[in-house]
């Protein structure tokens, strides 16, 4: 496997440092990036388009749960990426696989079974542990009408989620307010949803620990 660029996303430094040592043990890694919030990910991302793997904490500051990992599939679908977290429910696990993940590392697991995760998803194949088999329907449909989303949309929808209006959108993502409203109106339509208030629910639905009644 040749040298490869892994940017790691995780707001603990030291966790961090590590993650960025097992994988400078491993060999495999040529160069790494790391991050400590949502925002900083997606300047990462932006300034660095050769990118190999991403290593995805889902507790950032400005996450809302697998919003990143959703963000980072319509950003970036070619972009592999492997959810590191506490959490290792199930549960999680699943939703982590649903959402577009290829791999999934509890934090709890031996340092050395990071650098075995990503040899394996460089080489093709896929690293999670085995209790992650159970599949959800509504997942299943809320990850296709996300996939429906342009990167941009995806942007709007999480400003929305945050209750900015569209004023305040446009000055976040540098863009006309006109543009802003098409942008609204675009994912509601995607979404299916009826107000920006259904679709910030329909965003609550990406936390780790929600539930379908």
């Amino acid at each position: 496997m040749s040298l490869i660029k892994v940017l790691v996303a995780d707001d603990h430094p030291l966790f961090r440092a590590a993650v960025l040592h097992a994988l400078r043990d491993g060999g495999a890694v040529g160069e790494m990036l790391e991050v400590a919030s949502v925002s900083a990910l997606t300047e990462a991302v932006a300034g660095h388009a050769d990118v190999d793997l991403v290593l995805l904490d889902l507790t950032m500051p400005g996450a809302h749960g697998f919003s990143s990992l959703v963000w980072l599939r319509g950003e970036r679908p070619e972009l592999p990426v492997i959810i590191i977290s506490s959490n290792d429910n199930p549960r999680v696990i699943r939703r982590a696989q649903q959402f577009g993940a290829v791999g999934f590392i509890p934090k709890s697991a031996p340092v050395e079974s990071i650098g075995a995760a990503v040899a394996a998803v460089m080489d093709g194949d896929t690293c999670f542990p085995p209790l992650a088999a159970v599949r959800s329907e509504h997942d299943a449909l809320l990850a296709s009408r996300l996939a429906r989303l342009t990167p941009q949309q995806i942007r709007v929808l999480l400003c929305m989620a945050d209750g900015l209006l569209n004023k305040q959108i446009a000055h976040v993502l540098g863009l006309a307010e006109n543009t802003v409203k098409v942008h609204v109106t675009a994912v509601l339509k995607k979404l299916e949803c009826n107000s920006r208030t259904q679709a910030a629910v329909l965003l609550k639905t990406l936390e780790a620990e929600w539930e379908p009644e």
